[in-house]
């Protein structure tokens, strides 16, 4: 008769216990140690994004843009592009916003220096010209008239925005000829209105031949002698 032989016991592993349930204290302790989670924190700034968009509808304008050009400029993905700031011609319209806020706040400083008529006006042509000729990849002129003019053909939005931006830069250009006129600067039959719209058009053509990669010499040759003829020569 074989006799049954017990399996021999494990070498130096005592048998496991089985764990039991957590006391209600130290179930509490860690649930309180654990954080919070909270929602997931934004993986881009919209100013910085907005402004690369900016960077690249100035360059390429609408049409040439796409979503992938502006996915790779801002680091954000479709899906976060149209969450942050709706479809690609709400983004132009929020980049030439941006642009136009910017414009207005730089020739809102000159204004505000008190400088003479002659010396306000090449200060705004300077500021005008650093603008136009900016661009890491080369000389990009003004929004308004390289991009936007020629989307405000079928866009009433954009046309609107087109419109109103030119008719604000006639008022702040009337503003000094205006003010010019209290001075003396400028004689009492002047017609600051025309003289305004001619300094809206001397930044206009300078946007141009900016874009064309026309040199700043031959640039500010251009404001000389346009200032020349709407200051009535006097320097």
């Amino acid at each position: 008769m074989v006799q049954k032989r017990n399996p021999p016991a494990s070498r130096g592993r005592p048998p496991a216990k089985k764990a039991g349930p957590l006391p209600a204290a130290a179930s509490s302790a860690t649930a309180k140690a654990e954080p919070k989670r909270r929602g997931r924190p934004r993986a881009y700034q919209p100013e910085v994004a907005l402004a690369r968009a900016l960077d690249v509808f100035w360059k390429e304008g609408f049409a040439g843009t796409s979503l992938d050009d502006l996915s790779a400029a801002t680091g954000m993905n479709r899906p976060s592009l149209y969450g942050a700031f709706g479809d690609k011609r709400e983004l132009y319209i929020k980049s030439y916003e941006a642009y136009r806020d910017r414009a207005r706040l730089r020739m809102g400083e000159a204004f505000a220096a008190e400088l003479p008529m002659r010396e306000m006006l090449e200060r705004i042509y300077s500021i005008a010209l650093d603008m136009y000729l900016s661009g890491k990849d080369g000389p990009r002129g003004c929004f308004t008239v390289m991009t936007a003019a020629s989307e405000a053909v079928l866009d009433p939005a954009i046309r609107d925005l087109v419109t109103t931006g030119l008719v604000e830069t006639d008022r702040f250009f009337g503003r000094i000829f205006k003010r010019a006129q209290e001075r003396g600067e400028l004689a009492a039959s002047a017609n600051t209105q025309v003289l305004a719209q001619l300094a809206s058009a001397t930044l206009h053509t300078i946007a141009v031949r900016a874009r064309a990669q026309v040199p700043r010499a031959q640039l500010e040759g251009i404001v000389k002698g346009a200032l020349d003829v709407i200051c009535g020569g006097k320097t």
